[in-house]
């Protein structure tokens, strides 16, 4: 399947490719959505999501912006209020705190400020997390300050075929969706993978996917953390346990019965994200859990986060302080033999 920007034509997507590939379908469908950012038009974005598009698709829809994310997307909720569908990039989603004010008391409120009647079709997408030496001002996975805001959707995809099909979703949805990009897995070749075009690329909103199939714990997540819990259901195997992966994808609207279902077979709760402890958003998971599913549980539910620290520019300082594969096996361990 060739792709639709210009010099990508290999079969297998990286999850970068998968983004530019989802964002260029869309906007040749709807002639109506345009994209605004930094650096977005003529450099192609910080890490080449948006390159190719200006040329393709002109200036008046691929749109340079000042570097004031507070003015982008104020901008961007004043063209989505007159009809367009916006794609808002932040180069670095640590950033996306100087627009917050327009984001969570703006954009998420006014469809509720007007009892339903309009709509605020806008995306605003980022580069996330850490693990790649970027510190404290460029790895930070901020998603739980924005989950506390009625109105917004928020989704994390881990895999290419995820990202195309959830920024798809995301852009066809008629209200505000915070996208949250992981930038250590934009050019991972270990997880390149074959795309669908159009709908029958979709992934919806809500739906979690089971990544791996397990029957002694249950390890949920998202972004590059899935991985890192195969890894850990790997060398659980080898002490002869059985780990179900389940990658959420999308964290509001959150999909609870997938994770139930799944503490119905394992009755233990493992869950990991890399974003702080306090007040993350693995907390509320496991509120959630221990309220709806507290009679499936043989074990107290366990979580693996960030430590509540900066990252840290040396290397062996930022992985001490997020999770890690040995961090999550010796958790799941502990929750299993409790």
């Amino acid at each position: 399947m060739a792709s639709l920007i210009d010099g990508v034509s290999s079969t297998k997507k990286n999850y970068l490719t998968a983004i530019k590939e989802a964002i260029a379908e869309e906007m040749a469908r709807n002639p109506h959505m345009i994209a605004m950012g930094e650096d977005i038009g003529i450099l192609g974005g910080a890490f080449g999501v948006t390159d190719g598009l200006q040329a393709r698709f002109g200036p008046e829809r691929v749109i340079d912006m000042p570097i004031s994310e507070g003015a982008i997307v104020g901008t961007a909720c004043g063209m989505a209020l007159n009809g367009k569908t916006v794609m808002v990039e932040m180069q670095f989603i640590d950033f996306i705190s100087c627009g917050f004010d327009q984001i969570v008391n703006m954009t998420a409120t006014y469809h509720y400020r007007t009892a339903g009647e309009v709509n605020i079709p806008m995306v605003i997408r980022g580069p996330a997390g850490g693990y790649g030496g970027g510190a404290l001002y460029h790895s930070q996975m901020n998603e739980a300050w924005f989950a506390n805001s009625p109105g917004l959707k928020i989704v994390c995809p881990s895999t290419p075929s995820d990202a195309k099909g959830l920024m798809i979703s995301a852009l066809r949805d008629p209200n505000p969706v915070l996208f949250y990009e992981i930038k250590e897995l934009y050019r991972k070749r270990e997880i390149e993978e074959e795309l669908n075009a159009g709908d029958d690329a979709i992934v919806p909103l809500g739906k979690a996917r089971i990544a791996r199939e397990g029957t002694d714990v249950t390890l949920v997540t998202y972004g590059q953390n899935v991985w890192h819990c195969l890894e850990a259901a790997d060398n659980l195997a080898k002490e002869g346990y059985s780990a179900e992966v389940i990658d959420i994808r999308t964290l509001v609207p959150l999909d609870e019965e997938t994770i139930i279902a799944s503490l119905q077979k394992t009755n233990r709760l493992v869950v990991v994200n890399e974003a702080p402890m306090t007040c993350g958003f693995a907390g509320e998971i496991l509120a959630r859990m221990t309220t709806k599913a507290f009679r499936y549980l043989d074990a107290p539910p366990a979580r693996v986060t960030r430590l509540d620290t900066p990252v840290p520019w040396v290397k062996p300082l930022e992985l001490h302080v997020l999770p890690s594969v040995e961090k999550i096996t010796e958790t799941a361990l502990q929750t299993i033999r409790f």
